[in-house]
């Protein structure tokens, strides 16, 4: 089974990356070093930040 293409975009990963504090992982060793903690994190603040514009 291969990968999906991601629907996020690299530069609003980064920001959340940047915002969650876990950047520096990132820059070092790839999105593939991050924790699943910390990617679940950044999914659920995607989703929090889409809520808020709909909201508006």
């Amino acid at each position: 089974m291969g990968r999906r293409k991601g629907v996020m975009s690299n530069q609003l990963k980064e920001e959340l990356a940047k915002e969650l504090g876990f950047y520096d992982v990132v820059k070092k060793s790839g999105w593939g070093a991050i924790r699943s903690k910390d990617a679940g994190n950044m999914v659920k603040r995607a989703i929090e930040m889409a809520q808020q514009q709909l909201s508006k």
